[in-house]
């Protein structure tokens, strides 16, 4: 696998999420994520299409080519790995490992990231919850559902957390829920969607329904 610029690199990865939701990217899009201006993502799109790593008409939106896909997952193994380490080895909060890791992602280095991976005793998953590719670049996936289906009284582990800001993380982190928390919903109430949850015997607290969105548990 080729090297590739760290803006090259910043490319590929939005595009990779953006498309997990859209299937295909428009220009727009991508500049919104990456806080740049369309002329900008349509002189990359040209420069990528050439290096064969993305499927690019011009106003009919784009999507990573096959090798595309192989170098987005490359670059999102070496990012949660980095995220492993730095929460695990370095007790880094986990609302600070992923700017850290926006970092050091772009080491390049084959063996120097399977080397990391087998110091860390092969993590399949990253501080927040995101499963992190394997060195063939296979992501295993687990069963997860959002906390708002949860039944009442329905024990249930805090697998993942899909808004990764610093401000959802920190009131996480106050209500004392992070990956692997048991829990159950106690009693969810009509008026504003929200619901009172409690972890072990702890006293049961309230939370909102735009939390509870972004928190992924596997019933137990």
């Amino acid at each position: 696998m080729l090297n590739y610029s760290t803006s090259e690199e910043n490319y590929i990865k939005a595009i990779f999420h953006l498309q997990q939701e859209d299937g295909t990217v428009t220009t727009n899009e991508l500049a919104n994520e990456l806080k740049t201006k369309p002329a900008s993502v349509t002189d990359m799109m040209k420069k990528l299409k050439v290096k064969k790593l993305l499927h690019y008409q011009p106003y009919q939106g784009f999507r990573l080519s096959s090798e595309g896909n192989k170098v987005a997952l490359t670059i999102i193994r070496r990012h949660r790995l980095w995220e492993y380490f730095l929460a695990e080895k370095l007790k880094f909060s986990w609302d600070e490992v992923h700017a850290v890791a926006e970092h050091l992602e772009h080491v390049s280095s084959k063996k120097l990231i399977d080397k990391l991976d087998e110091f860390l005793g092969f993590p399949r998953t990253d501080p927040h919850g995101d499963p992190i590719p394997d060195m063939n670049g296979k992501i295993e996936t687990s069963k997860q559902i959002p906390l708002t289906e949860l039944a009442a009284n329905k024990p249930a582990v805090v697998c993942h957390v899909s808004d990764q800001s610093t401000e959802i993380l920190d009131l996480l982190r106050h209500k004392n829920i992070s990956i692997g928390t048991k829990l159950e919903v106690k009693k969810k109430f009509d008026f504003d969607d929200s619901m009172e949850v409690r972890i072990g015997r702890h006293p049961a607290f309230t939370i909102s329904k735009q939390l509870a969105e972004n928190i992924f548990v596997q019933i137990t």
